[in-house]
């Protein structure tokens, strides 16, 4: 569930008296709470134990932060991803990251996850453009309950990872859905099935 707060702010005054509360966004200059349910958080730290699992393989010196917040393009937005790979190689030339882990630089992202609730229209619309313009080169969504609207996923609506790729200054979007096997950019000996990610909100 997700609770948007009537309140413009910029991002200083939001760094200021939400930086430290993993439970606000913001979008905008509005602020956004975020209450993510137990099943989303069951398929964010399965994909997190994944990612994990594909940086230790690669042996890059990748990392996932506990927390992150990205300042995209424009002065009234700072969004908190569900998961965000870093390249720690890139992270000198982050002008904030060693008093606060604030990423500004879209070089120093290999990857941005956000698991869908509620808000999916956030997901598939404002933090793609988002994204885009700040030059992460690779954004997954990751639909499990089939939320977003049609002309995302396709009708019948369905459980759907979409894995967006930046080619020159747009992104190439690919569908994925139960008996595919993910493809990432990033990631390439990543043998993932569709499935496996969208199971991992249910209980049994």
């Amino acid at each position: 569930m997700v609770e948007s707060i009537s309140k413009s702010l910029k991002f200083e005054e939001f760094i200021a008296q939400y930086g430290d509360d993993l439970d606000y966004e913001l979008i905008d200059g509005e602020l956004v709470e975020m209450e993510p349910t137990g099943p989303h958080e069951q398929v964010t730290g399965f994909i997190n134990m994944q990612l994990n699992l594909a940086i230790a393989r690669l042996q890059q010196p990748y990392f996932i932060p506990m927390r992150c917040l990205i300042k995209p393009l424009g002065p009234s937005s700072a969004y908190k991803p569900d998961i965000i790979v870093l390249d720690q190689r890139a992270l000198s030339a982050e002008p904030l990251w060693q008093r606060e882990p604030i990423i500004t630089l879209g070089t120093s992202v290999k990857l941005v996850v956000e698991v869908v609730s509620t808000n999916w229209q956030n997901d598939y619309a404002r933090k793609v453009d988002d994204y885009q313009a700040f030059g992460i080169q690779e954004y997954w969504i990751v639909d499990y309950l089939g939320l977003g609207g049609t002309f995302f996923i396709g009708s019948p609506k369905q459980p759907t990872i979409t894995i967006c790729n930046l080619q020159g200054n747009s992104y190439q979007m690919s569908l994925f859905r139960r008996g595919d096997c993910l493809v990432s950019p990033t990631f390439v000996d990543f043998s993932l099935k569709a499935e496996h990610i969208f199971d991992a909100g249910n209980l049994d």
